[in-house]
Parts: structure tokens; sequence; C-alpha cells
């Protein structure tokens, strides 16, 4: 069994609410060898079903010039209201269906990011020492983040070299043959995960394709994405592998024996919402839950 802690929240104050439900029963995804359980202050363990009511439709705006350091991608709700493209849009849609927020449109080089630090968490491009930030080369796939999700860095995790959680959202490399835009907001399927080690840290990347990509519906699982994407999961383990080498860093690991966790692997990010602001619950242990994914290779 592998182990990742992750975080999802919703915002409880209008742009998404969430019904959750405790059980002693079958926990999510039983087939799969998936159980949650929260961190209670005793040693009490009980399973959580939680089910979004409430999916809020986006727009996105930018403002300022692209490539610039004023450069914003907001998210409005239906009302012209800003939310956060992290916090307020749903993880799940049920089905195995996640939505996927599109950071980093594939062949482009900006590092594009939300910006986790900053009010409404805009989509903006990344800066090292008061300079944008390119990658090398371009990226050959759609890039961004599952919302709603956390990387604790306070957790090791024993099945991938004891790394750390990254401090971050998610991410998910989307393959599907359509070049996207900066804030799409996509409904995907996961297909895989990569354990990437960056510097000490775990940064899971999801492999998943768009649900409205012609090759859809033809893939479920890795075996299936070396059928009709042959030679992706290797690219994308070399791209993220080698991306720092020329800018004079070593060369990012992965755990799990270099190979891409079947379809299966990917639960540990299913969502578990709280009734609290994301902000708060980032500050208060007792929030964050621990989920247990059974692996199959």
């Amino acid at each position: 069994m592998a182990t990742a802690r992750v975080l999802a929240v919703a915002n409880t104050t209008g742009a998404a609410t969430a019904s959750c439900l405790l059980s002693k029963a079958t926990p999510l995804f039983p087939k799969h060898g998936v159980s949650f359980a929260r961190r209670l202050p005793s040693t009490t363990r009980r399973s959580f079903a939680c089910r979004a009511i409430y999916n809020p439709q986006v727009q996105v705006k930018e403002e300022g010039q692209a490539e610039t350091l004023d450069y914003r991608v907001f998210f409005l709700d239906g009302s012209g209201k800003k939310v956060s493209p992290w916090h307020d849009i749903p993880l799940h849609l049920g089905d195995g269906v996640f939505n996927f927020v599109v950071e980093i449109p594939k062949e482009s080089s900006a590092k594009m990011e939300v910006a986790t630090d900053e009010q409404h968490t805009p989509i903006k491009q990344d800066t090292k020492k008061g300079k944008l930030r390119y990658y090398p080369y371009n990226i050959n796939w759609n890039y961004g983040l599952l919302p709603q999700t956390w990387e604790d860095p306070s957790f090791a995790n024993s099945e991938v070299e004891g790394a750390f959680g990254d401090n971050d959202p998610v991410d998910v490399v989307e393959i599907g043959e359509s070049q996207r835009k900066v804030g799409e907001i996509l409904k995907v399927k996961p297909l895989g995960a990569l354990a990437m080690i960056d510097e000490g840290e775990l940064d899971w990347k999801i492999v998943a394709i768009s649900l409205d990509d012609r090759k859809a519906s033809l893939v479920n699982d890795v075996d299936d994405v070396e059928k009709h994407f042959p030679g992706t999961l290797t690219a994308i383990r070399d791209w993220f592998r080698d991306y720092k080498i020329p800018d004079g860093k070593p060369a990012n690991k992965f755990g799990l024996g270099n190979k891409a966790a079947n379809k299966v692997g990917f639960c540990f990010i299913f969502f578990i919402y709280l009734m609290v602001p994301m902000s708060k619950a980032l500050s208060h242990n007792s929030y964050i839950f621990t989920v247990k994914v059974e692996q199959y290779f």
C-alpha cells in the first residue's frame, strides 16, 4: 500500500458547498483498495464520503500583458466575483472524472502557475530573482493542476523514498492532441501517476486525458497509453527528469521503480471536502487527511 496525503477544501461562502457523510461502512472505491481516514485526536478512525453539490460556472479574465510581471489570469463566477481556481473549482465530477485547470498549454515554454500566495490565486508566470521563468524547451503536453488538492510538506511517504510533499496542488499532464489555453478547465480521466522527486520533495504527476479528445474512449490505464500513445509515458518521465539540467541543476528522480502507477494509483488524490476555508485548514493539522491507496503495476 502506498500512502499520500492531500488536502481538499470547499469554500462555504457561496462559491461552493459540499455534502459530507460520516460512515463506518464501505469506503469509497472499495474495488480499488482505497480507504479514507481522518486523523483524529484519539485513535478512532472514521471513513468519510463527500460529494460536491454545486459546480460553479466560471469565466477567465486576463489582466496585464502576457509575458510581463503584472500579467494575471483571474477566474470569475457568474456574478463577476473573483474566485480561486485552486480553492473554488470542484475536483471530482463523478464516474472517475476530474476537473483539471490548465496552467501551461502544450508546445509552450512560459512557466505559468497558480499563485498560491496571492488573493484569489490567479495564474501568473513564475519568476526567479525578479525575472520571468521559462522552461529551456517547450513542454509537449498540457500541464496544470487538480483543484482542491495539496501535497503535504510535513508528510514523508515511506513508499517513495521518504519524500515529503512539495506544498503545492497535485500536477496533471494531459496527453490529448489539442493545445489548450491558460485557465481552461477540462474534464479529464486519470490514467496513471509518476512519482517525481524534486530535490527531495514528492511531486506527483498525474497522467490524464481530456474527455473531449478523440482517443479518450480508447485509454483507461497505462497499458492503454502505451498502446495508443506509444512512448508517451517515457517521454513525460524523461522531460521532467531533465528539464533543470540546462540550468546546471541535477536531474530529478522518480520513485516506484521509475514506472508509472496504473490508473487506480491516482485515487490518492480523490477529494475530501472540508467545511472550512483553505487558509484556515492549512494552519490546523486536525484538518489534514491521510489517504491510502493500493498500487497496481
